[in-house]
């Protein structure tokens, strides 16, 4: 079972990596590998970190579970592999964008052009049993992805966190909204979106922050 995890995040989580709970987690997910059908591809369990350095984060994007289903999951939050099309959330997302942006959506629903830019796509829970979601919940994924959060809240500044949907701005609650710009709406699942996702500028707003914080905005 191949794993690897970028540079800079394998330095800053060291201590992570090495606590009880993350050793039971990793017994668990490596079991769960060799005895059933489980999303992503080991490759692609830390691909939000691998496309996004720690230096290089600029926004931070809140998801909860990885799609369940074949040809989906890859390690981004919101994201699907090319040729799955884009799921309700990330269509709404994509209508958002337009709305806000003028932007055309785009037919695939990759987002790694968006890592690559400096947006971590962090889920809660980095792996799920194929059919049956939230199967990975309560297993140690959401400890280590509170520390990932609290890392960067903590050691970075003039970040962009989005948080989209109650179980977001929960695990969100503690961030220094003095520091960073935090961000917060409804989700952008159908069940919600007309409730105040769609026409919340969070797009542009971010990019006005990052600009006025002498970063460069991202191309949405």
């Amino acid at each position: 079972m191949e794993v690897k995890i970028e540079p800079q995040w394998k330095e800053v989580l060291r201590e992570e990596f090495e606590k009880d709970y993350f050793i039971s987690l990793a017994t668990f997910i490596k079991n769960e590998y060799n005895t059933q059908v489980v999303y992503p591809k080991p490759s692609k369990i830390f691909n939000a970190f691998n496309a996004c350095p720690f230096s290089k984060v600029k926004v931070v994007i809140l998801g909860q579970d990885p799609y369940h289903e074949p040809n989906q999951a890859h390690g981004l939050c919101f994201s699907v592999l090319d040729p799955t099309p884009p799921p309700p959330s990330l269509v709404n997302i994509y209508k958002e964008i337009k709305l806000d942006l003028g932007v055309e959506a785009p037919k695939s629903g990759d987002l790694t052009r968006w890592a690559e830019q400096g947006v971590l796509l962090l889920n809660s829970t980095l792996t799920v049993q194929a059919h049956k979601a939230g199967s990975h919940q309560n297993k140690g994924w959401e400890v280590f992805t509170d520390a990932v959060i609290h890392l960067l809240a903590e050691n970075s500044e003039n970040l962009v966190f989005l948080l989209w949907g109650s179980y977001a701005q929960k695990k969100g609650g503690f961030i220094d909204s003095t520091k960073h710009l935090v961000l917060k709406s409804v989700h952008p699942s159908p069940l919600s979106a007309h409730r105040g996702f769609f026409g919340n500028h969070h797009f542009s707003k971010a990019n006005e922050y990052l600009v006025s914080k002498g970063k460069s905005p991202i191309s949405w």
